[in-house]
């Protein structure tokens, strides 16, 4: 049997650009991909709004918010370079309630200190000017937003990574972890594969993973579904770039965009209701057993607690087109649920802590020779590349050491 030099357990972007670094860290080194899916970027990589995010939102110096920036310089770099298209489409936060005001000044000092160029607080005429059919008290323009398919993202990353010697080992689905003297066993029904090192980027499945090969953070991962809705062609004309509305400083998620795409469509969404299975892209994909889990877990009966009017709202958003209407023509008025179509949906791995807390941040836990990536929250997708090469320096830094 093969012992490889590293396994990389997911071949979304996380795990791709995750191998990238490995191959420029370990000249030479033996890397393979596992993913249980035939196809890169088969989950969240794939189905995702495709906004490369400028780094507004972070706090300044956080982790988030400098990687952020590094890695949505390198995106852009990596796109140019494998002629992966990109609009550089900016977007537009938009203010529609008197409370909501301060915050879009808040976010401009906090963009500005994040060293966002461009930033601009305009009123309603402003607005008008920049998106002639959108509506606000104020907004705030952020021209260094742009858009990309990450799923061309990620075919570019395979193809890179194939010329470089990586191996793939697709439509192997990886159901346990073993640490086993001076290797790492990855366990599937139809096969095993062996490495000295490992790196669980499963994204959904990470949590299960690392509770199995014995690693107890207390964490869970959430699967939240979000659904997405097109605007007919006759509307999406009408909006030119990306439009947002205020986030709730509450929750990790940012509402309800419109999402100028680069065939010229303008998604809607997406909204955030808890997945009833783990891969639950559909309202009908219903799983007891992973109910009875969440059910069985204090921390997402905490976090219901805190939030049940929040979950009730995005809930009936779900059922009802025409609420999720309302929640579009908040700041683009005159839409109705005539004018959306139903469109994709993703599901969202959110970790959340026995408290109820839902984690904003990245959680990489290392276990013997194992890095567990146990949440990688928005940006990751922009922030790949960058969030790859600091997965990879954890695993190089494991080194030739003992392990437990």
């Amino acid at each position: 049997m093969i012992r490889h030099d590293v396994v990389v357990v997911g071949a979304g972007l996380i795990g791709l650009a995750t191998a990238l670094a490995l191959v420029r860290r370990l000249p030479g080194a033996d890397i393979v991909v596992v993913d249980k899916e035939r196809e890169v970027a088969q989950h969240q990589s794939g189905h995702n709004s495709g906004v490369v995010h400028s780094g507004l939102y972070y706090t300044p110096g956080s982790a988030r918010a400098s990687l952020c920036r590094d890695g949505r310089q390198q995106l852009l770099e990596f796109a140019a370079t494998e002629a992966v298209p990109v609009l550089e489409s900016g977007k537009m936060v938009v203010a529609v309630r008197p409370e909501e005001t301060g915050r879009v000044r808040e976010l401009a000092a906090r963009g500005t200190a994040n060293g966002l160029r461009g930033l601009e607080i305009m009123d309603n005429r402003g607005l008008e000017q920049h998106e002639p059919a959108a509506r606000g008290l104020l907004a705030l323009w952020v021209p260094e937003t742009a858009l990309v398919d990450f799923r061309q993202v990620a075919l570019a990353l395979r193809r890179r990574l194939t010329q470089l010697g990586v191996q793939f080992e697709l439509g192997l689905s990886i159901e346990s972890i073993r640490h086993e003297q001076d290797q790492v066993r990855a366990t599937s029904a139809t096969g095993t594969v062996v490495g000295r090192r490992l790196v669980n980027c499963a994204g959904l499945q990470a949590e299960l993973l690392a509770r199995g090969a014995g690693l107890e953070t207390g964490l869970r991962i959430i699967p939240f579904r979000g659904a997405y809705f097109e605007l007919i062609p006759s509307l999406a004309g009408q909006v030119r770039s990306a439009i947002y509305p205020v986030p709730d400083p509450r929750l990790p998620f940012l509402g309800v965009h419109l999402t100028r795409h680069l065939d010229g469509g303008v998604s809607a969404g997406p909204n955030a209701v808890l997945a009833l299975a783990r891969e639950g892209y559909r309202r009908r994909d219903i799983s007891p057993a992973h109910i009875g889990a969440l059910l069985g877990y204090g921390g997402m009966r905490r976090l219901a607690m805190h939030h049940l009017r929040t979950a009730l709202a995005e809930t009936w958003r779900d059922l009802s087109k025409e609420a999720y209407a309302r929640s579009v023509a908040a700041y683009l008025p005159g839409v109705t649920h005539r004018d959306l179509r139903t469109g994709a949906s993703g599901v969202r791995a959110q970790a959340v802590a026995p408290d109820g807390t839902l984690l904003d941040d990245f959680r990489v836990v290392t276990q013997g020779p194992v890095v567990h990536v146990l949440n990688a929250p928005s940006p990751a997708a922009t922030a790949c590349l960058a969030i790859g090469e600091e997965i990879a320096s954890q695993v190089t830094a494991l080194g030739d050491r003992p392990q437990r």
